[in-house]
């Protein structure tokens, strides 16, 4: 399955052991997803069975969930459309289980939609191990289901716990019983605040201790969440073109306040036009809000419009259709994630 790529500001520590009985490949799979905006997705997921079959169906729904999530795409939505692919597959009674996670550092919250899987646990939080909330959906196959997911808060430096039945679940034991013996020995070791690789191997250690009789794929990920930005700020605003130089006022005030005045012409350019085009092309009313860590600062514009906005060649006489192009050519990165109310354009600077 590989390794995770490493992500800034994300600490991970993965486990993956192929069964070593009956047929040799899986279905097992997991992604780490930058999205942008310091926001990051989490994938994990099973698909029923053994054999070439199994793990076809495997690929296919990875590679689909990872460009899926590049846009974007709120959890919900991933899976309505991944509970599609499954259906456009046309592998009868082929059940998958999968859960998506989007964590938000800055809100302080993990969004999370599960199709069946097992539920994803907290660790490190300074209340003990708990699962993550989540509603309880069908898994992915069973066609004509109405995903639903949550949002929580969970504070930084608290740990997610994603695994796959292989770890929890053997021949003539509860599962129930399992999980709750998972959710001790996490307690147990994160006690102690340990590293994830060292907390990766005790789980495995105690949980699936002879490692050549196991008759299923066992995969484990943690995943760490990053600390809060070091500041943060937000104005709300009307959609009309005065809010574009209150806009500009704000952000300048904020960026002194800061003290990170180093690429202020390059954000107040580009706030000047991501609001400008919320204001004339959209629904209000629209919002600012800006966050920096110690190496980033994010800028992102949010408005009622379900519309994406995109570039566009503009002819030499045209008085606009150039501001995409100045953001693509000035920001480190940027993009649009859609939102249930409409969507949020972001873009982030380097300091």
């Amino acid at each position: 399955m590989g390794t995770p790529p490493a992500l800034p500001g994300l600490a991970t520590a993965s486990r993956y052991r192929p069964a070593t009985q009956g047929a040799g490949v899986g279905g097992d799979w997991f992604d780490l997803i930058p999205l942008g905006a310091d926001r990051v997705g989490v994938l994990i997921g099973d698909v029923m069975g053994r054999g070439l079959e199994a793990a076809a169906v495997m690929g296919q729904l990875r590679s689909a969930a990872h460009a899926l999530a590049k846009t974007g795409m709120e959890p919900s939505r991933l899976m309505q459309a991944l509970d599609a692919c499954v259906a456009d597959l046309d592998v009868p009674d082929q059940l998958v289980t999968c859960c998506y996670l989007v964590i938000a550092p800055d809100a302080g919250t993990v969004t999370v939609c599960s199709a069946g899987h097992l539920p994803v646990l907290v660790a490190g939080a300074g209340d003990g191990v708990r699962a993550l909330a989540s509603p309880v959906n069908a898994p992915l196959g069973v066609g004509d289901v109405l995903y639903e997911q949550s949002s929580t808060g969970i504070p930084p430096g608290a740990t997610l716990v994603l695994y796959t039945d292989g770890l929890v679940e053997t021949p003539g034991s509860d599962i129930e019983a399992r999980i709750a013996e998972l959710t001790v020995v996490l307690d147990d070791f994160f006690a102690d605040a340990p590293s994830l690789e060292a907390a990766a191997d005790h789980v495995l250690a105690r949980l699936v201790p002879r490692s050549d009789a196991h008759d299923d794929d066992v995969t484990l990920l943690l995943a760490q969440l990053p600390q809060a930005p070091l500041a943060s700020a937000g104005l709300d605003l009307p959609a009309r073109p005065a809010s574009v130089r209150q806009g500009r006022d704000f952000l300048h005030r904020t960026l002194c306040a800061w003290g990170c005045p180093e690429r202020a012409d390059d954000a107040l350019l580009l706030l000047s036009e991501t609001l400008t085009n919320a204001v004339q092309h959209a629904e209000g009313p629209v919002a600012v809000h800006l966050r920096r860590t110690t190496t980033t600062l994010t800028v992102e514009v949010e408005d009622r419009s379900p519309r994406l906005p995109r570039p566009r060649p503009a002819a030499e006489d045209d008085e606009s259709g150039r501001g995409l192009f100045l953001v693509r050519a000035l920001a480190d990165g940027w993009g649009v994630r859609p939102t249930d109310e409409g969507k949020t354009t972001w873009f982030t600077l380097t300091l």
